[in-house]
């Protein structure tokens, strides 16, 4: 009896620290601003700031500008207040990866681009490279090359990367959520041993391509086709791939489509894709004096708003989304969260807010 009331006691003792160990995930911010604008937010809620973006010059991984130099050192800076913030370069994005293919289609183009990788991190003192390539193998923006041999050839990238950088520097990439690209981009048992995490872009699911409304960034899909967080991350799970180098994503901005039918609250209905609003911007666009009413779809755990008068539709995530989000981090012992972008939030109480108090308190 004396020796089951100590391990009863030995159990109360360690739960804490599990619990913390299921909330010690990452929190990981793209961020596109200067070096001003990053003092308005509350970095030390953070464990990685992605600054976005590099490109390709001559094949060589190259800060475009004397600003972004500068942006840059300032993140690295920030360490001073938060020891333990990791500051990466991100190579690409929608649209700055048009010369990917070409470029990495060579053995000497790979060993080229990994080597100047490693020049860049050591002279601003950066922490890795997140690659941001839309896409490799399948159709990213239109008249962007890619081609079969993108698959290998990314492998291969992954492999002279890690090399050069070394276990001290991260390597991360920024992955399509849909079914497509997780079929067909990339060989998933090949790289994840050599990446420190995939941040899987769980938004833009129904992207401005689209003639249809429907959730962009819902946890779980509502019906058999639809493309969600959770079916990516299901995938990759029974791909072997071990769950905490798995970051999921989500949209600090709304994608808005016009011309959208008074059906279903305009959910799942043909529309034109417009521009879009950002969170920052939420409380003062879709208000009931404008038109806006509010949903929430509780089997996607997702929100969307409709504007009957204007026939507007709105999908994207809040406060409530990216706590179930952060919920669902835990719940499944994922890598953490990552977010596009960190100056869409308000800088305070905000959805980075929301990300930390589930994270540190539930």
């Amino acid at each position: 009896m004396k020796y089951f009331a100590l391990l009863l006691l030995l159990a109360f003792t360690l739960l804490p620290s599990f619990a913390q160990a299921q909330k010690d995930f990452s929190v990981i911010a793209y961020y596109t601003g200067d070096n001003k604008k990053i003092n308005e937010y509350e970095v030390q809620k953070l464990t990685h700031i992605i600054y976005s973006f590099c490109h390709l010059k001559n094949g060589k991984l190259n800060v475009n500008t004397a600003q972004d130099s500068l942006s840059i050192k300032h993140l690295v800076a920030l360490k001073a207040i938060n020891p333990k913030l990791k500051i990466m370069l991100s190579l690409g994005g929608w649209g700055g990866c048009a010369n990917c293919s070409e470029a990495f289609s060579t053995a000497d183009g790979r060993k080229v681009f990994a080597k100047s990788v490693k020049q860049v991190n050591d002279y601003f003192k950066t922490d890795g490279i997140d690659l941001d390539w839309e896409y490799p193998t399948i159709e990213g923006p239109p008249g962007h090359l890619y081609q079969a041999a993108d698959k290998e050839n990314f492998t291969d990238l992954i492999i002279r990367l890690r090399k050069v950088l070394g276990s001290k520097n991260e390597l991360s990439f920024a992955a399509g959520g849909f079914q497509k690209f997780l079929d067909e981009s990339v060989e998933w048992k090949k790289i994840m041993p050599l990446l420190d995490r995939v941040n899987i872009m769980s938004y833009d699911l129904v992207n401005g391509y689209s003639t249809m409304t429907g959730h962009q960034t819902p946890i779980y899909n509502s019906n058999a086709n639809e493309e969600s967080t959770n079916r990516a991350v299901e995938y990759l799970l029974k791909l072997g791939i071990p769950a905490k180098k798995l970051v999921i994503g989500a949209a600090f901005y709304t994608r808005v489509w016009k011309e959208v039918p008074n059906n279903n609250n305009g959910l799942y209905q043909s529309g034109v894709h417009t521009s879009g609003v950002n969170f920052k911007d939420y409380e003062s666009t879709f208000t009931m004096a404008k038109g806006w009413n509010y949903y929430w779809d509780e089997k996607a755990k997702a929100p969307y708003w409709y504007n009957a008068k204007e026939k507007l539709f709105a999908t994207g995530d809040n406060l409530t989304s990216v706590k179930e989000k952060t919920d669902y981090v835990i719940q499944k012992k994922l890598g953490g969260i990552m977010f596009w972008e960190l100056v869409l939030d308000t800088p305070r109480n905000g959805m980075l807010d929301a990300i930390y108090q589930i994270k540190t308190v539930k």
